[in-house]
């Protein structure tokens, strides 16, 4: 296991000059929700944020962080944005705020994005819905504890239609097999931006231990039906969450000219696949950090794009996220 989040950086960045949005990071208190492996607040991430790579914005995404304690329970997750927006820096941590609303309520959601977006103002960009699903018990399932098929379910989708009529962003993270009802449900919404976090849910635990390779073949083809719909944009991270990385990977301590060689495959074939235009790179942390320090992870995606044109690195470390949440 690597050191905590926040502490000592292994590496130097690489390209320090080269301007990037972390366009997926969280933020908890010890005590929060129950938490009781450890913090990572604002000092932390601005130590690793400011450890050598030039970020000019960040993205936070919901975690169950300082949720309301009194009041309508489906009005909790406001607190979440209003303790947000009270963490934001002038030089753009926090540009974007994603947090939660259960789309289960429906047509009923209306009342709790309308309450995000007093909290929150033009800093507040959307809602994310976990809806990883897997039928092994063995298999790390969301958080939010959605059932199958939730991105077909017509109650769901009718708080995505909320969504979609406040301009606003719908997030989620899925599985690999789930791919082709996130495609459905792109198509049904076609002017509304998605979002999908973590590549796409390449998982390898569970009854997929030891069958990456045909684990990958299905997640290439769930791609190329997401490709079809240019509302949809993915973000290239969630490498180091234990469900999508082999325990031999997380042995470590690596480097990220190892960590680059393991995950360049994979991430060359989103950003060819979906075209940088539709990409974004994330940190994950506190998260991945049991993979390896906040430094080295970000050298590790400077490395896996070191071909790529400028324009292109513009696009996928900067610009994409931009226009995905019109920073």
């Amino acid at each position: 296991m690597t050191s905590a989040p926040g502490s000592v950086h292994a590496e130097e960045a690489l390209d320090p000059d080269l301007p990037m949005i972390d366009a997926h990071h969280h933020l908890w208190s010890e005590d929060d929700h129950g938490r009781s492996d450890h913090s990572y607040d604002l000092a932390d991430f601005l130590q690793d944020l400011r450890a050598g790579h030039n970020f000019v914005a960040t993205v936070f995404i919901d975690c169950f962080s300082h949720y309301r304690k009194t009041g309508p329970p489906q009005l909790a997750p406001v607190g979440e944005t209003e303790w947000a927006m009270t963490q934001r820096t002038s030089d753009g941590v926090i540009a974007g705020i994603v947090s939660f609303a259960n789309m289960y309520l429906g047509a009923g959601a209306a009342e709790v994005l309308e309450a995000h977006k007093v909290a929150g103002g033009k800093v507040f960009k959307g809602i994310r819905h976990s809806v990883a699903w897997d039928q092994s018990p063995d298999v790390n399932n969301a958080m939010r504890d959605a059932p199958e098929h939730a991105l077909v379910d017509e109650t769901f989708q009718a708080g995505v239609a909320e969504l979609a009529k406040a301009g606003l962003v719908f997030e989620t993270w899925c599985y690999f097999h789930q791919l082709d009802e996130l495609a459905q449900l792109a198509g049904k919404f076609p002017d509304l931006t998605i979002v999908l976090d973590h590549l796409g849910g390449p998982v390898v635990i569970g009854p997929y231990a030891g069958h990456r390779p045909e684990m990958l073949e299905g997640w290439h083809r769930g791609f190329e039906r997401i490709a079809q719909h240019p509302n949809v944009f993915l973000k290239l991270g969630g490498i180091g969450y234990r469900s999508f990385v082999e325990p031999s990977v997380m042995a470590g301590p690596r480097s990220s000219e190892w960590l680059a060689e393991y995950w360049r495959p994979e991430i060359l074939f989103c950003i060819q696949t979906l075209g940088p235009e539709r990409c974004m790179f994330e940190s994950n942390f506190p998260v991945d950090h049991l993979l390896c320090d906040y430094v080295t992870m970000w050298n590790v995606f400077k490395r896996i794009t070191a071909e790529l044109s400028p324009d292109e690195r513009a696009l996928v470390f900067e610009k994409t996220a931009r226009k995905a949440y019109s920073l």
